[in-house]
């Protein structure tokens, strides 16, 4: 095993080039780890007669991911603060291929749960340091760029990723679907080892060390800000199912278009603005999520309209694709001695605000209907930006 002393990442000195190859292998690890952690979503009915339980309970092998993640991103660098970062992501690499093949054989929902663990601490422990290794990729000039192959692939897994793999398990069952995603990841380890450069660990040992990224100026503030704006998006896609039913005589062909207008939108809006990022991050960083809100509030208001919800789903995930690039440029410039520290505080916000709106989104659906969770969540949203928009405004 490689390792390094954790030295902070010298952000100063730019990359002679962009290795785009490098960049490839990161775009299909998140690819691949998101779609894994989404597959269950197409297949809970076949896992749940296979397995015994109902599709409620089956439904907790995703829940579990950000569970994991939630209590892994802050504590990554900590339980590993001298492994050279290619060599664990080649180990949570390989984490996610056991985890997926260890499903495929799994006779019962514990042991499903089990496996689930490694492949959330794989997909946080890979979001955590995603900065780190994309500067020493691309350099600190061009991180937006970089960052922007590895949002890539969330985005194609969103609009590809899940739908490919419910159409595999209609011709291998989900099991087969569960062991081709494990040794695809596993040879992607592979990939991983050869073509990263050595990226040594950064300083991110201890809690005291996050508590003082956060006392930084303006820090605190951009994380209030991104926390509400993951929590206000959240808010609304979680129910986007039940929002897009409104919609007169919509069938489920209908919102199964919808949805992949979402995707692509997103996918798009990930390429876009991942190549101009790098010079108008400030602009997105309000901009983006004051759209958002916007589009949330146009797909409840347009909702006897086809046409005017397809535009308003499409500019949504076109804009909230952005998101994770606007957030992980900002942490490149505001912090770049503390680019794990400020990774791991990012993951932590993304998957608190996930918990916290599936929880409250689904008291408000339960009690007075979709309404008012758009509702929040666009409010949500126009906090956020400008919460963000003010840390951009304080020097640090």
């Amino acid at each position: 095993m490689t390792t390094t002393a954790p030295v902070p990442i010298n952000v100063s000195a730019p990359a002679e080039r962009i290795r785009y190859g490098a960049l490839v292998v990161m775009m299909l690890l998140s690819f691949l780890l998101v779609t894994a952690e989404f597959l269950p979503n197409g297949m809970l009915t076949e896992m749940a007669d296979a397995l015994g339980v109902t599709p409620g309970q089956a439904g907790q092998t995703v829940t579990v991911t950000a569970l994991v993640g939630l209590l892994v991103a802050p504590t990554v660098g900590m339980v590993f603060p001298r492994i050279d970062r290619r060599t664990l992501l080649v180990w949570m690499a390989l984490a996610a291929a056991a985890s997926n093949l260890i499903v495929a054989i799994s006779p019962n929902l514990i042991i499903v749960l089990i496996a689930r663990f490694l492949l959330g601490a794989a997909l946080s422990t890979f979001w955590s340091m995603s900065i780190t290794v994309a500067v020493r990729i691309a350099g600190p000039e061009r991180l937006g760029r970089a960052v922007m192959f590895t949002s890539a692939g969330t985005s194609l897994a969103t609009v590809a990723g899940v739908p490919v793999g419910v159409m595999l398990s209609q011709i291998m069952d989900w099991r087969g679907v569960f062991a081709l995603a494990g040794v695809v990841t596993g040879l992607l380890a592979v990939a991983l080892r050869t073509m990263l450069p050595p990226v040594p660990a950064a300083q991110t040992s201890s809690f005291a060390l996050l508590a003082d990224t956060i006392r930084r100026p303006g820090i605190g503030l951009g994380l209030t800000g991104h926390v509400l704006v993951v929590l206000g998006h959240f808010l609304a896609y979680t129910y986007v199912r039940l929002a897009l039913e409104r919609i007169p005589e919509v069938d489920a062909g209908t919102i199964v278009v919808l949805l992949a207008v979402f995707g692509v939108g997103g996918l798009i809006g990930n390429l876009t603005i991942g190549l101009i990022i790098d010079r108008s991050f400030r602009l997105f960083a309000v901009l983006a999520p004051a759209v958002i809100a916007v589009a949330v509030a146009a797909t409840i208001l347009l909702s006897g309209s086809v046409l005017g919800v397809a535009i308003a789903v499409f500019v949504w995930g076109f804009f909230f694709a952005s998101w994770l690039i606007v957030v992980n440029t900002w942490v490149g410039h505001r912090m770049p001695d503390r680019l794990e520290a400020g990774g791991s505080l990012v993951v932590v916000g993304f998957q608190a605000a996930i918990m916290v709106a599936a929880g409250v989104g689904g008291v408000l659906v339960d009690s007075i209907g979709v309404e008012p969770s758009y509702g929040l969540g666009a409010a949500a949203l126009v906090v956020g930006a400008v919460l963000f928009g003010l840390s951009n405004r304080v020097r640090g």
